[in-house]
């Protein structure tokens, strides 16, 4: 689903079809796991919904500093991590666990991109315990969710990069706090009921269980006046793995199962409220 009409004021929407003539065209950037995947045959098909991942700055404490040395705008950077393999596994998923039309392939955004943003009304951040968006970034990640976009924050683990994370919310939201979300809310049941949710590994950390200090999964959130989830807060699990990892017989189903089940919830509620 693509909502040009999050970036219009009220009495503008004859504008739509003008602004989605402007929709930057996809492009796959080489990712830290991966360059140069098979396009799916219908890629260029557009769907009424799309995995849009968010491309950021590295961060003080990104885990590939100093190992590529480039622009994160090309790719080759934190924000690639999974990518594409685990947004076109879950796009997959979409389309077969759905009637949502799906986009076979996702669109990258970047922030300091114009109004790009506000074409994407989902999107999706990995380890947002690295990331170093800046204060412009987080002001527009600000208004896109005002005007009713939903940000899915996920990958991070442990104090440290709770505290990176929970000090760059300040530049989005100094005035709303972060909040563990009841499982009775409807983002939990929108298609599936998960009342009983548990930690996702990553795909190395399956021995163990957890990352770092990260021993306790939390499913967090930050709402606006109307009671409507905004930011969708995954801590000390990796569901960016679990659709990676999807179709791989080592990874267990367990996981793939509830990430899967989670994300598709994230969609709907998304698309619905």
């Amino acid at each position: 689903m693509q909502l040009s009409t999050l970036a219009l004021p009220v009495g503008c929407l004859a504008l739509v079809g003008t602004l989605l003539a402007y929709q930057r065209p996809f492009r796959e950037y080489p990712g830290v796991e991966y360059d140069g995947m098979p396009l799916p045959p219908d890629y260029k098909v557009k769907g009424e919904w799309t995995f849009a991942r968010l491309m950021y700055p590295p961060g003080e404490n990104d885990g590939y500093r100093g190992r590529f040395d480039g622009d994160w705008h090309q790719g080759l950077s934190l924000w690639t991590q999974d990518y594409p393999r685990a947004d076109r596994h879950f796009s997959e998923a979409v389309r077969r666990l759905t009637r949502i039309h799906t986009r076979s392939v996702e669109q990258s955004v970047n922030l300091d991109d114009g109004n790009e943003v506000y074409n994407w009304p989902w999107l999706y951040g990995v380890q947002v315990g690295e990331w170093g968006i800046t204060p412009a970034q987080g002001k527009v990640l600000r208004e896109y969710l005002l005007r009713g976009g939903f940000f899915m924050a996920d990958d991070f683990h442990g104090t440290y990069e709770w505290m990176v994370f929970e000090r760059s919310m300040q530049l989005v939201f100094p005035d709303r706090k972060i909040v563990d979300i009841d499982s009775k809310d409807q983002i939990f049941h929108t298609v599936y009921d998960l009342d009983d949710r548990y930690q996702v590994p990553g795909a190395e950390h399956l021995a163990t269980g957890h990352k770092k200090d990260g021993y306790v999964p939390h499913w967090r959130g930050i709402y606006d006046d109307k009671g409507r989830v905004m930011i969708a807060i995954s801590f000390n699990s990796d569901i960016g793995d679990s659709w990676e990892w999807a179709d791989s017989p080592e990874y267990p189903e367990q996981f793939s199962a509830l990430g899967m089940r989670l994300g598709i919830n994230y969609i709907v509620y998304a698309m619905t409220h």
